[in-house]
């Protein structure tokens, strides 16, 4: 059985978290070469290639990948372990790699509060709306909207919202929409993917929307709904301050939208760090929508 360098495992992670032999280099102060060498060394030692080394990127090879999920949780246990001597969570120190979707701003406080609670805790926060590989992008949690089919990660429902529809009021002016099949002669804007068609279903009714704009900002959908130029659907937590102030109307309230659930997603139920649960825990507590 092979015994693994910790000082070279510590070198191998920050390689793939950086991205290259140089950026790990200027990230621990050490030279370019030594990073290499001791690579190299617990590749050796380990009799399997972990990294495939190309012009462009470093690519994991499957073993490179499974070598990095434990270990670099494990070297965040040792750090969390040291910590945990004082008994004090508030000493939690360290890195929480997270991933959630654009314009997500529901999230925003949660992650100023937690940090606040956890002033040594550093987030590096991703934001996409792909699903990402935990490995690949360097992450450790992801929230996702919407159900979670996956065997390799776990998923935890946090939450759950309900998007509703919505257009300002002088766009409403002298329109009648008392039903779902209303909206066929309306300018609609929608959130959507490249080249993907869109329904809406509205209660117990589908409809297919051909939208005036396709979109994948809801920022950008609710500049657009504000200055009175469509009807669109919206989160709660973008919509509702217009909704109280009178600059939105919520439309067919009586056909509601489908409820999304709310997951927060990481690999491994036995690698995820302390400050990862930290983090769940805080967000099952405290995310209100």
């Amino acid at each position: 059985m092979s015994v693994i360098d910790l000082n070279a495992a510590r070198i191998f992670v920050n390689v793939v978290r950086k991205g290259s032999f140089s950026a790990a280099s200027k990230a621990m102060g050490i030279p370019v070469a030594t990073v290499s060498r001791r690579v190299a060394e617990l590749e050796s030692s380990l009799e399997s290639r972990l990294l495939e080394r190309t012009t462009r990127k470093l690519r994991l090879t499957n073993t490179g990948a499974t070598l990095f999920e434990f270990v670099s949780r494990g070297l965040e246990e040792m750090e969390a372990g040291v910590l945990a001597l004082n008994d004090q969570e508030s000493n939690l120190k360290g890195e929480l790699r997270l991933s959630i979707p654009p314009s997500f701003d529901l999230m925003w406080g949660v992650i100023d509060e937690f940090q606040t609670l956890y002033p040594n805790i550093k987030v590096d926060l991703f934001c996409t709306d792909r699903h990402v590989d935990f490995i690949e992008d360097g992450v450790d949690l992801t929230l996702r909207i919407g159900e979670v089919n996956s065997q390799s990660s776990v998923a935890r429902k946090i939450s759950t919202y309900r998007h509703k529809l919505v257009a300002s009021p002088l766009f409403l002016a002298n329109k009648r929409l008392k039903k779902p099949q209303d909206l066929l002669n309306q300018p609609c804007a929608a959130w959507c993917k490249k080249d993907q068609l869109v329904s809406w279903t509205l209660g117990n009714e589908v409809i297919k929307i051909s939208p005036i704009l396709r979109d994948n900002d809801y920022i950008h959908m609710c500049h657009v709904v504000l200055n009175d130029r469509c009807i669109t659907e919206l989160p709660p937590f973008m919509c509702e301050k217009y909704i109280a102030t009178g600059q939105l109307i919520e439309v067919l309230s009586e056909y509601p939208l489908p409820e999304q659930p709310i997951y927060l997603v990481y690999p491994s139920r036995k690698s995820v760090s302390r400050i990862t649960r930290a983090f769940i825990d805080y967000c099952l507590e405290n995310l209100k929508i």
